[in-house]
């Protein structure tokens, strides 16, 4: 049978082969053309410039062959920016670093054809403090700190391990330090909290920590995202004798003394006449729990919770209880708040005290009409001097800051215009929160601003995605003077990534000025760092 086959199987190919000799052959371009060739330039990237770092102006040196022959056409960057070419020779070029060169590698540009160069170090006064000891940061983001009475600083966030501190016995989401970073073993937290610390605060003598928990060291009920601890660290406990039949034995039990808590996330947490406003993203209820009252079927240890619906702003007494003079009208009705989600923050000095800006996603706030921000008194009610003549932003704000000294607001989001003026997702406002038009923020190019501060001088720390601004390379990181125009010698650094939710104006070791950074980034002048650094401004 076997050997009927192959004559038929020789036959069908000798055919093909027949067929395919008469068919016109057909050729199909390749899917993926060949890379473009670099026209035999050579360049050692990891080479070290001659000087190895320099200023603008700075003549460099470079070792490159193969460029002479386009010395017509050829140009050179600095991290993006172009550079004059003072000389080329068989084997270097010579370049001079340009006004706005920033930390990054060097590249040779031929028509289309890019050739990248070693890394180049534009100095500048803008660098990560040398005096600041804590290098490896933190392994999650760091949201906020505390100044303590005894001069030591308090960080809280998503973390659990504090410049490797964490890496046997985790530092769950707060630890203390000294003011250069060194991580303070002496401060005795146990476990930690089991979720994201947002904020913490000081009142006499406890602190109270705000975020996204349900517990904290060995107590893991009876916490809702508020709680209060002692100043070494521990969870303020009160003892209770729950409710018993006849007959049975007393127990005291320890649960958390700030009886009081929220249904959702609390991002921040303020400090008012001896009492605490609470913020939050979209927290619909207050929850308080009853460790005394028996129900119905006398259970044993059972905790009765009682809740109260309030919108996204709300005032505690200090061991947790509502104030309903706060934010809820007469007949006990909560207000309104806002149609969408809310952030704030809070003044804490000057004229403006006690007030509290709202800003997220909302068009209306307590049945106002506002432009995604509004300003709120002291007592609760919305403060219709703020932005009085004006329709506030078109889209989402996603930060607001404020000076005290300079009077200012810095906003930043997804708007592109406020009161009815083009602005380009940031912008600064007066005290009153009119636009002050003489801030104009130029083009941003893949990415945008998330943070602004300005600083007591009057400069402006903006950090983001962005890669450039107005035309010149600046990766995620920038500061610019009051008019919105980047300062030169302060823009020297090299890539940022990540995004930052606080800027802390203080002074290094070494008595220099300094910025405390914080949020959740991990580079800065394109070297690793860890959601916290420090930098020096001189």
């Amino acid at each position: 049978m076997k050997n009927r086959i192959y004559p038929i199987i020789l036959g069908f190919c000798s055919l093909l082969l027949v067929w395919s000799c008469n068919k016109e052959a057909e050729f199909f371009s390749e899917p993926y053309p060949e890379p473009k060739n670099p026209l035999g330039i050579i360049i050692d990237r990891s080479q070290i410039a001659n000087p190895a770092t320099g200023g603008p102006g700075t003549v460099v040196t470079i070792k490159v062959a193969g460029l002479q022959e386009f010395q017509d056409k050829a140009v050179f960057q600095f991290n993006g920016q172009k550079a004059e070419i003072v000389s080329i020779t068989a084997t270097e070029v010579q370049v001079k670093v340009p006004a706005f060169a920033s930390t990054g590698p060097t590249a040779i540009i031929v028509d289309d054809i890019i050739v990248y160069g070693p890394e180049f170090m534009v100095e500048g006064i803008v660098k990560v403090d040398p005096t600041w000891t804590a290098i490896m940061g933190a392994n999650n983001s760091v949201h906020n700190h505390l100044v303590t009475t005894d001069g030591k600083i308090i960080y809280v966030g998503a973390f659990n391990n504090y410049n490797n501190k964490g890496l046997v016995k985790p530092t769950n989401r707060l630890v203390r330090t000294f003011t250069d970073g060194t991580y303070d073993v002496s401060w005795r937290t146990g476990e930690g909290s089991t979720g994201t610390i947002y904020k913490i605060l000081q009142i006499n003598d406890r602190y109270y920590i705000s975020g996204a928990f349900g517990g904290y060291d060995k107590k893991r009920e009876n916490i809702s995202n508020l709680t209060r601890l002692n100043l070494n660290g521990e969870l303020d406990t009160l003892g209770v004798k729950p409710w018993r039949r006849p007959n049975q034995s007393d127990t005291t039990k320890y649960v958390p003394f700030f009886n009081g808590g929220f249904n959702n996330t609390i991002q921040n947490i303020y400090e008012s006449n001896g009492k605490i406003i609470v913020s939050g993203f979209d927290i619909r209820y207050y929850v308080k729990r009853d460790y005394l009252k028996p129900n119905a079927r006398e259970t044993r240890d059972t905790t009765i919770l009682d809740s109260t619906e309030i919108r996204h702003l709300a005032r505690l007494n200090l061991d947790g209880s509502l104030d309903k003079t706060y934010r809820f009208t007469a007949g006990g009705q909560p207000f309104a708040g806002a149609n969408g989600y809310v952030k704030s923050m809070k003044h804490e000095s000057g004229s403006l005290k006690e007030k509290i800006v709202v800003f997220g996603s909302f068009t209306r706030f307590d049945e106002k009409s506002t432009g995604y921000i509004a300003r709120i008194n002291a007592d609760g009610t919305i403060d219709n001097t703020f932005n009085s003549n004006g329709n506030g932003a078109d889209f989402n704000i996603d930060e607001v800051t404020f000076n005290p000294v300079t009077n200012k607001y810095m906003v930043t989001g997804e708007f592109k215009s406020f009161n009815g003026t083009t602005v380009n997702r940031v912008c600064m406002l007066n005290a009153d929160g009119s636009l002050d038009a003489s801030f104009q923020a130029k083009t941003f190019l893949n990415g945008f601003p998330r943070y602004a501060k300005q600083l007591n001088d009057g400069k402006i720390v903006i950090s983001g995605s962005f890669g450039s601004y107005a035309g010149i390379v600046r990766n995620g990181f920038m500061i610019v003077d009051a008019k919105g125009d980047l300062i030169p010698e302060l823009n020297t650094t090299g890539q940022f990534s990540g995004s930052l939710s606080n800027v802390v104006e203080t002074t290094s070791e070494d008595g220099k000025r300094a910025l405390l950074l914080m949020g959740s980034f991990w580079m800065f002048d394109s070297e690793p760092v860890n959601n916290i650094t420090r930098i020096i401004l001189e």
